[in-house]
């Protein structure tokens, strides 16, 4: 029986299921009726989804992947110096979400994205032609399409790369990893240099007031003063004693030194008290001008590798067996649909020439 024989069979079946709903009943009598032209379709369907889902239609991808965690500190100095020894800052713990959030943020930055680009000549590789109106934004699209990053149930991030070449497939994504502590290191490192001027320039100029201070301090102890305080109280003592005896002399010389004391004495204290002080700030100061210098010099990874990518041997896309069946049972829905609706428009019209 060839297809118009089965065109026949329906215009009787339809005759007899004129007066009748169309139930689940009448579905499977359907079905029977127009099992040889839906077989034919659902085979065309089948073995034109083979033919066109294989890799002379469709390219092959492979995919590479790189699975890591962000680090839970980003200052090397509050890390690893000082006062923060010991504390909650530890440069071997993971990060957490927060950290996660902000590592997802640079791997999607234009700085590694264009990085890429340059390095491995996407431009070319994916085939855009680079005298196109709207090449960017197609060249962009091709990137997002095939490198994608997302946080995993565990806080970390996965690096997923898509390409026809396996090699350039883990070069990529194993690149994108070590970009990824370049990128925030030069961005933080902007930052930490500007700081790390401003508290030098202030280190500097401290240590120069101090050493001005300490020069005046050792001109005044050339002109004999040396502690204020105990100088007088030992002078005085000393007078009192040389008047005793009626030392004129002697009289003489512990006044001349008291006059002295007078004339520089209140300069000598301040000094001492201030360098004192500036002494402190220094000490302070110090340990700030440090840790900015290790903040601006010395960088750590931002990162921990759990699984590097590697060349991959089994192509990830297309999945040939979801083509096929997809594509199978779409046709065969889609049949049916279309049959459906030209019974169902038949028998309105034999409706309306009956009456």
């Amino acid at each position: 029986m060839d297809f118009f024989n089965e065109i026949s069979l329906l215009n009787m079946t339809n005759s007899k299921l004129s007066n009748s709903d169309f139930d689940s009943s009448n579905f499977i009598v359907f079905l029977n009726t127009w099992r040889k032209p839906l077989i034919i379709i659902t085979i065309i369907a089948f073995v034109a989804s083979i033919i066109f889902s294989s890799s002379v239609f469709i390219s092959p991808k492979y995919k590479s992947t790189v699975v890591l965690f962000p680090t839970s500190t980003n200052s090397i100095s509050k890390a690893l110096l000082g006062e923060n020894i010991g504390n909650k800052h530890d440069i071997m713990e993971f990060g957490e979400e927060e950290q996660t959030e902000q590592m997802l943020q640079l791997l999607n930055s234009n700085k590694i994205r264009d990085r890429v680009i340059k390095k491995y000549d996407l431009m070319n590789h994916y085939e855009i032609d680079p005298d196109s109106k709207y090449k960017n934004t197609r060249l962009f699209k091709e990137y997002d399409n095939n490198i994608t990053f997302r946080r995993t149930e565990y806080m970390a991030v996965k690096i997923s790369v898509l390409d026809k070449d396996p090699q350039m497939a883990a070069d990529i994504a194993n690149d994108i990893a070590e970009l990824l502590d370049s990128t925030k290191n030069e961005m933080q490192k902007v930052r930490a240099v500007k700081g790390f001027k401003i508290v030098e320039e202030e280190y500097l100029k401290l240590r120069k007031e101090i050493k001005q201070m300490e020069d005046s301090l050792t001109t005044l102890r050339k002109l004999g003063v040396h502690d204020y305080e105990s100088q007088s109280e030992m002078i005085n003592m000393q007078l009192a004693i040389e008047l005793a005896k009626g030392n004129k002399a002697g009289v003489a010389a512990l006044e001349k030194k008291l006059t002295i004391l007078a004339e520089y004495g209140g300069p000598y204290v301040s000094l001492r008290d201030a360098l004192e002080h500036e002494k402190k700030q220094s000490s302070l100061i110090k340990a700030k001008y440090e840790e900015a210098k290790v903040d601006a010099e010395e960088y750590l990874p931002q990162k921990f590798i759990v699984n590097s990518a590697y060349k991959a041997e089994k192509k990830a896309y297309p999945i040939r067996w979801i083509i096929v069946l997809s594509s199978t049972l779409s046709a065969l829905f889609l049949s049916i649909l279309v049959i459906i609706f030209i019974e169902n428009f038949r028998k309105l019209e034999k409706k309306k020439t009956i009456k």
